[in-house]
């Protein structure tokens, strides 16, 4: 494909950064807005994220404004000399109640919310917090802002474990039912999308942390292996 003249076809990228491991991933409680910190190995996972990067053409970078995600952000703009510009919609998925409670307990507290959560996502509304519908909406927006303002640019997004989820379940054109259809991608992994003249989006890789090593946090948990339905933010 090529523009009046033919010249090439610049894409414009858009690399997401799960952020580093913090203290909700690694104790099972549910984060969604609030703001946990990173623990010593998301520490050591932004690093070789950032390093993962180092020699990757960055125009912007755009981070969630919560600071497990901006701290992963700092890692990636250190020695770039570019501002992180923050933004609340790409946060997390607003729990409401659920916040700060152990996903153990979510089933016995909340069956209804819980129960939609694990069987169709498309109907969660989570108590005093947000609808899945209204979260994926929230997202794509914020995203499709950014992109429409860096055509033909390489963009960072650092955002969270859900918002990765509705976003790849958008752009594989499935329904919040299928959700579960759309594996989770691991702290401090990278995931690229490439948007045409038309802004139609390809997923060139999702999750990757094979730079990650010992320090992935998905390798040292069982529960995404018994069930994708399962959360963690």
């Amino acid at each position: 494909m090529s523009r009046k003249g033919g010249s090439a076809l610049k894409l414009t990228k858009v690399i997401f950064i799960r952020h580093g491991e913090a203290d909700g991933n690694i104790d099972r409680v549910f984060h969604g807005h609030y703001n946990s910190d990173l623990t010593e190995n998301g520490v050591r996972q932004i690093k070789l994220t950032a390093e993962r990067l180092r020699d990757t053409n960055i125009d912007a970078i755009y981070s969630s404004d919560l600071k497990r995600t901006y701290k992963t952000a700092e890692a990636i703009a250190q020695g770039r000399n570019m501002e992180i510009i923050t933004d609340e919609r790409l946060r997390e998925i607003n729990g409401g109640q659920w916040e700060d409670v152990p996903w153990d307990e979510l089933p016995n507290k909340f069956p209804e919310s819980y129960g939609f959560w694990l069987n169709n996502p498309l109907h969660v509304q989570m108590p005093d917090g947000e609808s899945m519908i209204e979260f994926q909406n929230r997202i794509y927006d914020a995203v499709q802002e950014k992109i429409n303002k860096h055509i033909g640019k390489v963009l960072c997004i650092v955002t969270h474990g859900t918002a990765l989820r509705v976003l790849l379940c958008k752009y594989h054109n499935k329904s919040l039912s299928d959700l579960a259809e759309i594996a989770w991608n691991d702290n401090a992994s990278i995931t690229v999308v490439e948007y045409d003249d038309k802004l139609s989006p390809k997923i060139v890789v999702a999750g990757d942390n094979g730079h990650l090593g010992d320090y992935s946090t998905l390798a040292k948990q069982s529960w995404w292996r018994k069930t994708d339905k399962k959360g963690d933010n």
